[in-house]
């Protein structure tokens, strides 16, 4: 497919944030759940960057509700979402819910009461351009195996048959990318339409939940798929947000080759690493020169990953294959990066810490499959 104007999407454009979760409760369970809501309402108001939240109930259907919450920004609601905090905060409620569905959504626009009044602004209010997307949804999961089990894992995750890329009328598997580092997994999915039906799609497939089950013994995280609140918990750990998506503007390239690059962050670095890691991809997109023609920046806590569609080999320019164009942007990378957990401690402003942070930071590919290999 050939993508013609410039896509952006990214959870760092300082807008706030407004996270809309639905839920529909179990009958006789409403009282339950209001203790659950009061538990976590409390626990969230001292989180950083929240501002608010509201619960509501359907006037047509009473099982059904909404909680909404406003943010300073997405970077603290996703840190606080990824915690293990959040994991115990909600658990109670999962008892009482039979469903959920969370959007999150940068704040564009807004009307104030004395706007309403007046035609004009009750205070000055940062004006963020609406970005160009491409009607895909991207989001990563990442788990750890045990150690010398890699290759058995590798082997299984890439002998799986790939379930029906159409998930219904409206959404479609496009892509899904898998690599190792070591014993870390991360698996990349790209989807046209809505993300978690056709998570829930793949999961319900026999033959991925065949191979699910086969690698359950090889995890260190242990899970039991056939137990709701387990697999909830798992998953709810693994995931690892797409908060940066950039591609180029100019014309799609005839062969482009798909990377994943590991960026393990100093402790508490890691929404800094994965903003720098942005900065750098929105700079290389406006660039002829630049063999990164497609980027997305996945983070979670300290663990950045960076997954790229280039032009020619990942070593022709080491410098831009790591986002690392321009003066002294090697040194905020050394700054930010844990470069004793990938293997590469020393300057990066040499050309052979370059080279060899490349080498370590290459993740191995297990399968790349477009909705045409299906």
């Amino acid at each position: 497919m050939t993508i013609s104007g410039r896509i952006s999407q990214s959870a760092f454009d300082g807008s706030r944030l407004r996270v809309i979760l639905l839920l529909d409760l179990y009958e006789g369970a409403q009282e339950q759940f209001l203790e659950a809501y009061e538990l976590m309402r409390n626990q969230v108001a001292s989180v950083p960057g929240h501002i608010s939240d509201q619960l509501c109930q359907s006037i047509e259907n009473p099982s059904q509700w909404l909680i909404t919450s406003e943010w300073e920004s997405a970077p603290p609601f996703l840190a606080w979402v990824n915690s293990e905090e959040h994991v115990e905060t909600v658990r109670p409620m999962h008892s009482c819910v039979r469903d959920t569905r969370s959007m999150r959504y940068s704040i564009l626009r807004e009307t104030h009461p004395a706007q309403a009044l007046t035609g004009r602004p009750a205070s000055p209010a940062p004006q963020v351009e609406a970005r160009v997307g491409d009607g895909v949804a991207r989001h990563a999961l990442t788990f750890t195996v045990k150690p010398g089990s890699e290759s058995k894992v590798a082997e299984l995750l890439a002998g799986y048959t790939s379930p029906q890329a159409q998930v219904d009328d409206n959404t479609r598997l496009r892509r899904t990318s898998l690599f190792m580092h070591g014993n870390r997994v991360v698996r990349a999915v790209e989807v046209e339409g809505d993300l978690l039906a056709a998570l829930r799609h793949v999961a319900r497939q026999p033959e991925v939940r065949a191979v699910e089950e086969a690698i359950n013994p090889y995890l260190e995280q242990d899970r039991d798929l056939s137990d709701p609140d387990s697999a909830r918990v798992f998953f709810t750990r693994a995931a690892l947000p797409a908060v940066h998506h950039v591609v180029s503007g100019h014309e799609e390239p005839a062969r482009l080759r798909r990377h994943a690059l590991y960026y393990p962050a100093r402790p508490g670095c890691g929404t800094e690493l994965a903003k720098f890691l942005a900065q750098q991809d929105e700079t290389a997109a406006d660039d002829r020169d630049s063999p990164v023609y497609r980027s997305t920046v996945f983070q979670r806590d300290d663990i950045v990953v960076r997954l790229i569609d280039i032009v020619g080999e990942l070593d022709q320019d080491p410098v831009a294959s790591l986002g690392l164009k321009g003066p002294q942007k090697a040194a905020e990378l050394e700054r930010l990066l844990d470069g004793a957990a990938i293997g590469v401690e020393g300057a990066l402003s040499t050309e052979r810490n370059t080279n060899r942070l490349l080498s370590h930071a290459d993740m191995l590919p297990v399968t790349d499959r477009s909705a045409s290999d299906s």
